[in-house]
């Protein structure tokens, strides 16, 4: 039973304007129509998407006779208030499909449009630790994944017979709502996948369901894969293995992404293409010479020492070219190796040992006389960490700051300082 029509007509020429016929047409011309325009516009084709769902609505309300005639009497408006079920209520490739013998495949070849317009699985990301070894040599490493793949007894359709129903739950969308009271008059609405179908929108009668994979559609499998580290590859680098993401069914499957974590070297120190190591000098190689053996990522023995009549200073560099990371896809070229030196300088030295090193070193600059030493106010010198000494000045500054907030409040918080009253 339809209601009675609107009063007045609404527009009733529209979808014939969009299919290219007149409101005479036969069911036979009408069906022509329709499919000589969908091929034309078809998304596979490059066709307008909007244009190719208005000739479904079109050919969907002019190919039912109760929809026509409703359509034809009242227009559009009649429809939409529910006279004769509505219009536009179908998938536009579901329609499509119907002319080429169903199965949502396309005349077109390489896939339907609903195949390329599926939605993409998500990204699988996996940290992977690396030594700095690894890094400058190049490895590989097997590592077993488990991942989801899609049934191949029921080739991701969860069913024997292949077939499907709308889930009543969520009327096929695979998400439910729910309302949350918050307070009086506060209400929070919350999204989520629906426990009937698992979020997949379609239920399956127990009977028809895979014994495979018990109708999920897809089942576990263990996948073994060969992470290539290259030479010189960074810290948070990442290696992309495509499509070997979990499967799961109208899903274009997410890549596998391996992130390179560079673990801490005792020895050395990484920073871009170059490599910086600590060594500590003993004064009397940092003004006599020095020389020392140096065991490399890649178990070299490098043996550094300085020039003849050359003196270190504390907190110096020296540079060796072409002794640094491998720098990556180009591993024939390398950065620097910086050798940072610090001098480990005596506690005391005796007065026998402070005259020998009188003699040889340069003159200090001229003593201070008596009468200058008279005129000046002694002082006590002592050792002191600069950087604990700063800390615990810092410190003593935020309490004290601390203290002054607690004096401007009176009792209870209150602040002591009020506004007079007018």
């Amino acid at each position: 039973m339809f209601r009675r029509g609107p009063s007045s007509k609404s527009d009733n020429t529209k979808f014939y304007e969009i299919l290219g016929v007149p409101k005479t047409t036969s069911p036979e011309d009408l069906k022509k129509a329709y499919k000589k325009a969908a091929i034309k516009n078809h998304p596979d084709k490059g066709g307008d998407p909007e244009k190719f769902k208005e000739l479904a609505q079109a050919y969907e309300v002019l190919s039912d006779p109760e929809k026509r005639e409703i359509y034809d009497q009242y227009g559009e408006d009649a429809l939409k208030e529910g006279m004769g079920g509505g219009g536009g209520g179908h998938d536009p490739f579901d329609i499509f499909s119907s002319f080429f013998g169903g199965g949502g495949g396309s005349p077109f070849g390489g896939g339907s449009s609903r195949g390329r317009r599926q939605r993409r699985g998500e990204d699988v990301v996996h940290p992977l630790k690396v030594s700095l070894e690894d890094l400058y040599l190049g490895t590989t490493k097997k590592l077993s994944l488990s991942r989801n793949a899609l049934c191949s007894k029921c080739n991701g359709k969860g069913s024997k017979s292949g077939a499907s129903s709308t889930c009543s739950g969520c009327q096929g969308s695979g998400m439910k709502v729910s309302i949350r009271q918050l307070g009086p008059g506060m209400i929070q609405q919350m999204q989520h996948p629906c426990h009937d179908c698992k979020g997949t929108g379609e239920t399956i009668n127990d009977r028809d369901r895979c014994p495979q994979c018990k109708g999920d559609k897809v089942v576990s499998e263990k996948k073994v894969l060969e992470v290539a580290v290259e030479k010189g590859m960074q810290h948070s680098q990442k290696i992309t293995f495509s499509g070997q993401a979990d499967e799961a069914p109208d899903t274009v499957t997410g890549d596998i992404v391996f992130v390179i974590q560079q673990k801490e070297h005792p020895k050395f120190k990484r920073k871009g293409d170059d490599l910086f190591v600590e060594h500590t000098l003993s004064l009397t190689e940092a003004l006599c010479g020095f020389q020392f053996v140096l065991t490399h990522l890649d178990k070299r023995q490098l043996l550094i020492k300085s020039s003849p009549g050359e003196v270190v200073k504390p907190d110096s560099y020296r540079a060796i070219t072409d002794e640094g990371m491998p720098m990556h896809q180009r591993p024939f070229m390398k950065g620097k190796l910086y050798i940072h030196f610090t001098v480990d300088f005596p506690d005391s030295l005796s007065p026998d040992q402070t005259k020998a090193i009188e003699a040889v070193l340069p003159k200090p600059k001229a003593d201070l006389s008596d009468m200058e030493i008279d005129e000046c106010e002694e002082t006590t010198l002592h050792e002191v960490n600069i950087e604990d000494e700063m800390r615990r000045k810092a410190q003593a500054q935020r309490e004290a700051y601390d203290d002054d907030d607690d004096d401007e409040e009176g009792p209870g918080g209150a602040q002591r300082v009020q506004c007079a009253q007018q």
